[in-house]
């Protein structure tokens, strides 16, 4: 697809749904001695979802694992739709559609595994994170430059933002 065409699928957004492990993290999962998980998650990739979100664009998350650590990161940056412990992600992204109102032909998705497949092929816009497994990046309308936990999450919220023409305006104010 060249960028023109993307740019036009892109503008079409209206809600993008991300992975978690692999995608808003490097996929690495770390634990203490008593089991308790954690995760490092990249600040700009935070401040590209609340930007996005600012933007008019809805944002979701869907893992097939469940992480509180997920969900307090989720809360701080006001993602109202977190779906955890979906390894099979179809029944969440149905909930989704039935919980905003927004059809997946105005959905974008991205991801990096195999789990992912089944949600990437029904959206609008699948996405894929440079450094996602290969079948997926397959089945990606778009790759991202920089690999899951480290800014993918930032492109993809700057790509929406432009195709929807609204980047300029949201850059803008913290020019003044």
């Amino acid at each position: 697809m060249d960028h023109r065409q993307l740019l036009e699928q892109a503008a079409a957004i209206e809600l993008v749904i991300f992975d978690v492990d692999g995608v808003l993290t490097d996929g690495r999962l770390f634990f203490d001695q008593k089991g308790r998980e954690y995760k490092a998650f990249h600040a700009r990739d935070g401040h590209g979802l609340k930007l996005l979100r600012r933007s008019g664009v809805e944002t979701a998350v869907i893992s097939g694992r469940n992480s509180p650590s997920v969900a307090q990161r989720c809360d701080s940056l006001g993602i109202q739709h977190v779906y955890q412990g979906y390894e099979d992600k179809p029944p969440a992204l149905e909930a989704l559609t039935q919980a905003t109102g927004i059809g997946v032909e105005r959905m974008a998705y991205v991801g990096d595994d195999i789990l992912d497949l089944p949600v990437m092929r029904r959206v609008h816009l699948a996405i894929a994170v440079a450094d996602a497994h290969f079948v997926v990046k397959r089945h990606a309308h778009w790759i991202t430059q920089t690999p899951g936990g480290h800014g993918a999450a930032r492109e993809v919220c700057d790509l929406i933002m432009q195709a929807r023409g609204r980047f300029d305006d949201i850059i803008g104010g913290y020019l003044k």
